[in-house]
Parts: structure tokens; C-alpha cells; sequence
């Protein structure tokens, strides 16, 4: 009898796994359609198709100056009557982090939901944030209620919590790798087969089945190239200066959104915030959006010394703007555009003492160091980049040894590492 109860729970914990990745499949990409739907209608590009050829960038470049600037001044009134009414009148909200670590305390669901439509919806508008963080809340969402509707115990809620947060990263980016990562080194902060399997098997789904809808494109579009012998020592060398950039950012980052009021301030800073991106936008279209405008350009050897370096700047100026504003989103795809303009400087004072290489490769590999840095999570940084750009073999081993001096450099700096 033992025997029997033991194989109908595998079977169950299974089913969970699978249906997890199904739902935050089908969220990424629902979540995904409408943001490109708002996008396409707001800056008018690619109207007769969702998802098309024509990036964002393009789509904001092509957009005559007075439709550029009402589209973003109308996602800062959005935002900021959108996450203040919110956090007026919706039932509190419980972070995706909060309900890993308290399984008991659901994630509601109508509070959860608008606070993904908002990000969604802001960040099509032109706001400099990332999209991600929406996915991997629907994701965890979904897993909550399918864990609490099949009676799991609190540790196998929390573990499928965690894997429906994961699972949302790699459906609306199409990285299932990065996604199973993210849950053990970010959500769960530990490694076990069966905790693996799980985020395994409910990235792979919810990649798989984001991709019917959405195609399998990789999400950046870059020529490995070949690497110098110096290449390798760029990327000891420059690891803890990425590292302390990575470490400035998040403290940037976390001031400007501990300084946010959820009173009459949200509206008035939101709107302020988008005026002064839409009012830039009209002379550098790279700066709406999650930051893969400037990424790509970063990649792609399409920005010069100076072009970088007011780019960078701005892109920095624009993102604590709208967080000090009060809106939400992500910082991952902001800080790899951050990571990937600084590294693109880096490699232009290197390439001074020691020429070779194209400045696509280095912007690439400092990026995800950056981001290793930034985010605190190396292995899934550089798997991301990985399979962003479905980059070369060779690059693999200078992007870990960099990403791992940019972290352990800002840990130094957290003051959370010793010798």
C-alpha cells in the first residue's frame, strides 16, 4: 500500500511540474502578444502582423516625433495612476520571493495579474524597465494554485513556486537553460535532483510552449567571431572593474526605489519621469524600452566612443528616473544594455594598448558579466547570454572567468565575501 501512495504522489508532484510549465508557457506568451500588439499600435510599425521583422527600435525610430512622445508620456500617466490606484485599492501584494519563502501565504490573484498588465503594458509604452519580472510573477502565480489545488506540502509548494517563476523567465524569452538556472541559483538558492528536474522539465515546457506562439528567434543577433589571445586577459583584467559598475548600479537602482511614496508623489514623479524619456527619445529613439536597442547596437559594432558614452549615460539617468518615479519591472535586459555600453567602452581604451577583436565581443562578454554582477546570479547570466545570442563555444570560458571576477568584486563591495 505504501508503495502505491508513494508512486500516486510522484505522479502528482509530476502532473504539477508539467502543468506549471504549461501555464507560464501560456502566460509568457499571452504576456508577449500584448506587449507587441500595444507596441505596434502605440509607435505605428508592423500592423499587419504580431509578430514581425521590424524591432522596436526601428519601429521608435520610424515613429514621427509627435506620436513617439505621446505614446511615453501616456505610459508615465498609466503607470502612475495605475500602480498607485493599485496600491490604494488592491489587496496587497506578495513578491514572488515572499511567497517562496512563506508557501502558506498566497499570491493574489487579481492584485498579481493587474501588477503584470501594468509592467507589460509601461514597458511597450517606452519605459525603460524590463518585461521579465511579469512573466515570472503569472508563472509562480499559476504554480501557487496549481500546488494548493493538489494539496502538495509547503517544501513542494515552494520548490514549484519557485520553478513557475523561472518557468515565466524562459517562456517570454525563449531560454530554458537560463530559466532552470535562475530557480535554483536565484529562487531557491540550493541544488538537488529533484528540485533540478523539476526547474528542468518546467523551463524546457513553458520554452516549448512559448514558442508555438512566438517562434524560436534567438532574442539578439550576433557573429561570433574569432577571439584573440588577448581577449582572455581583457576579461580577468576588466572583471572587477565591471564588478564595482555592477555594484554602483544596484546601489543606484535600490535608492531610487526605496525613495518611492505611494501618495500623490507616484502620479506627479511617474508622469515627470516619462516626460523627461519621451522628451530625449525625440533626439535618441534608443532609449525607450527594455534596454535591447542599445544592446544590439552594442553587439552589432554600431556605436562609436562618443555615441557610447552619452548613450550610457542617459540610459542610466532614464532608468532611475522612472524607478524614483515608482513604476516596476525588471533590471536584467536594463542591465545588460548598461553592462554591454560600459564594456564597449572598456574595450575601446584596451584596443589603444592592444588592437584585435571586434568591439562586439568584448560589449557581449563584459554584458554578462555585468549582469552576473548585478543581479547576483553568474551561472544564469551567462547562460542567458548564451542563449540570446547563440554565441560561439569559444567564448564560453572568458565570459565565466570574467562573470565570476565581476561577482565575487561585488560581493567584496556588499561586504558579503571574505578571504
Amino acid at each position: 500500500m505504501s508503495g502505491v501512495t508513494g508512486e500516486k504522489n510522484y505522479l502528482l508532484r509530476l502532473a504539477a511540474v508539467v502543468l506549471t510549465g504549461v501555464l507560464a508557457g501560456l502566460s509568457g506568451m499571452v504576456l508577449a502578444m500584448i506587449l507587441h500588439a500595444i507596441q505596434h499600435l502605440a509607435f505605428g510599425y508592423s500592423l499587419d502582423r504580431l509578430i514581425g521583422t521590424e524591432s522596436f527600435l526601428q519601429g521608435v525610430t520610424d515613429a514621427s516625433w509627435p506620436r513617439r512622445f505621446t505614446a511615453i508620456v501616456a505610459g508615465g500617466a498609466i503607470a502612475g495612476f495605475g500602480w498607485w490606484l493599485l496600491g490604494r485599492y488592491g489587496q496587497k501584494r506578495v513578491s514572488i520571493s515572499a511567497a517562496v519563502a512563506s508557501p502558506a501565504v498566497p499570491m493574489p490573484a487579481g492584485t498579481t495579474t493587474l501588477h503584470a498588465l501594468l509592467q507589460i503594458v509601461t514597458v511597450a509604452l517606452g519605459s525603460p524597465l524590463g518585461r521579465e519580472v511579469a512573466p515570472r510573477e503569472m508563472g509562480a502565480l499559476g504554480a501557487g494554485i496549481v500546488a494548493r489545488r493538489m494539496g502538495l506540502h509547503d517544501d513542494e509548494t515552494r520548490t514549484l513556486i519557485a520553478c513557475g517563476a523561472g518557468a515565466g523567465l524562459a517562456a517570454v524569452y525563449n531560454v530554458p537553460l537560463a530559466g532552470a538556472l535562475f530557480t535554483l541559483e536565484v529562487m531557491l538558492l540550493s541544488f538537488s535532483w529533484e528540485k533540478t528536474l523539476a526547474a528542468v522539465v518546467t523551463s524546457a515546457v513553458a520554452a516549448w510552449t512559448a514558442a508555438l506562439g512566438l517562434g524560436d528567434e534567438s532574442q539578439y543577433h550576433f557573429i561570433s567571431g574569432a577571439l584573440p589571445h588577448a581577449f582572455m586577459w581583457w576579461a580577468i583584467i576588466v572583471s572587477p572593474l565591471l564588478g564595482a559598475a555592477a555594484w554602483l548600479f544596484r546601489q543606484a537602482t535600490s535608492a531610487a526605489r526605496a525613495r518611492v511614496r505611494t501618495n500623490w508623489q507616484m502620479p506627479l514623479f511617474c508622469l515627470l519621469a516619462f516626460t523627461l524619456l519621451a522628451g530625449l527619445s525625440l533626439y535618441f529613439p534608443q532609449l525607450p524600452g527594455n534596454g535591447k536597442g542599445p544592446m544590439q547596437l552594442a553587439i552589432g559594432d554600431g556605436l562609436g566612443l562618443h555615441s557610447a558614452l552619452v548613450l550610457l549615460a542617459l540610459k542610466a539617468i532614464v532608468i532611475l528616473a522612472v524607478l524614483r518615479g515608482g513604476a516596476e519591472g525588471g533590471l536584467l535586459t536594463p542591465g545588460l544594455a548598461v553592462g554591454g555600453l560600459v564594456s564597449l567602452l572598456l574595450s575601446m581604451l584596451w584596443q589603444q594598448l592592444v588592437p584585435g577583436g571586434d568591439a562586439g565581443s568584448f560589449a557581449l562578454v563584459g554584458a554578462a558579466a555585468f549582469l552576473a554582477a548585478s543581479m547576483q546570479m553568474p551561472l544564469t547570466a551567462v547562460a542567458l547570454v548564451m542563449e540570446f545570442t547563440h554565441m560561439d563555444h569559444s567564448y564560453l570560458a572568458p565570459t565565466l572567468l570574467c562573470a565570476a571576477g565581476a561577482f565575487i568584486t561585488c560581493r567584496i563591495l556588499d561586504g558579503k565575501y571574505r578571504f
